[in-house]
């Protein structure tokens, strides 16, 4: 009796060609590479800044620190959970970096201990959802709210710089590209692995399919949802000190709650499923640099920022709805 194998079908992106339907819905996330491209595009004739070499690397070493969050969500919510902390997370863990550094510690103390510290807050989180019956975005949110406050505490209400430490990580490049995005790449890529080809990327998506079938198939639920958690947990540690090298300080409004709402807005439009069962990291991946594109593109364009939030919004809005259009078609789709 095998009940997991069905279950990593939804990772699949790609549709085939049905009668009746667009070249668009053929292309595994053809909706969001168009939008993409259309930003892209219309960005780089507006504005000429937007071509040269400093810009994308400064976008690059943007979206990199996104982009670590988001994968460990998306494998996350592949199997029906969600962690809404993972950005205050990573604000604690800047803020508690960043006063080792600055008190004397060496780098590699200092990395270590920000990392188990991120995955035991994960982990706290994977016990709660695992074992009461509060909704893991319930439990996460509230979780956010105090390590939003913990990080404040943390740092005194001020801003806690770290001189040149870390300083190659966040601001170097190799062959050409940050070194912060080449740490990125291999998040996603080590991530994507792990749901293609590996039993515990199999059994994200068997329990984010059905719970409750995941374990009469032999499945240790309650064993992978604390993994689970206690990856995204350390995910948000590395992201914490990503952003950390690349700002060379931490501030009270580092990381927190808007960055998690990037990192999740990136991951729903990429085509994973909030109801779990269904993830990619391609799509992510797409998500996440159709979001710091745009954020780039309102910049460039000096758009009021009264008008910045509704601008993405709505060009989030028209990524979501052509891929939603694009998995109804999607016959893995349930």
């Amino acid at each position: 009796m095998s009940l997991k194998t069905p279950s990593a079908a939804p990772e699949r992106v790609d549709t085939p060609s049905a009668a009746g339907g667009g070249a668009l819905r053929r292309v595994p996330h053809g909706g969001l590479l168009a939008v993409l491209l259309v930003v892209i595009v219309f960005t780089a004739l507006r504005a000429d800044s937007f071509t040269t070499s400093q810009n994308l690397l400064n976008v690059l070493r943007q979206i990199s620190v996104n982009a670590v969050i988001a994968g460990g969500l998306t494998l996350l919510m592949t199997a029906g959970g969600m962690d809404f902390s993972m950005g205050s997370n990573a604000a604690v863990t800047t803020a508690v970096a960043a006063q080792l550094l600055s008190g004397g510690r060496s780098t590699a103390l200092t990395v270590v201990v920000a990392l188990v510290l991120a995955a035991v807050i994960g982990l706290v989180n994977g016990l709660v959802v695992t074992y009461t019956n509060v909704a893991p975005f319930v439990a996460t949110l509230a979780t956010a709210m105090l390590l939003d406050g913990v990080a404040l505490l943390v740092l005194n209400g001020m801003s806690v710089t770290i001189g040149d430490k870390m300083q190659a990580l966040g601001n170097s490049t190799v062959a050409g590209l940050p070194w912060l995005l080449v740490v990125a790449v291999l998040v996603l890529l080590l991530i994507g692995l792990v749901m293609r080809f590996t039993t515990f990327g199999r059994d994200a998506f068997a329990m984010g399919g059905n719970e409750h079938v995941a374990r009469l198939s032999g499945i240790n639920v309650p064993a992978r949802k604390l993994a689970l958690y206690a990856l995204a947990g350390a995910l948000a540690g590395l992201a914490g000190l990503m952003l950390l090298s690349r700002l060379g300080a931490s501030a009270p409004n580092t990381a927190g709650l808007q960055t998690q709402l990037t990192a999740v807005a990136a991951v729903v439009i990429g085509g994973t499923s909030l109801a779990g069962g269904r993830g990619t990291v391609v799509g992510t991946a797409l998500g996440v640099v159709l979001l710091g594109v745009v954020a780039n593109a309102l910049n460039l364009l000096q758009v009021n920022s009264n008008y910045q939030l509704v601008v993405t919004g709505a060009v989030l809005l028209v990524a979501a709805i052509i891929n939603g259009f694009q998995h109804r078609n999607d016959p893995g789709h349930h």
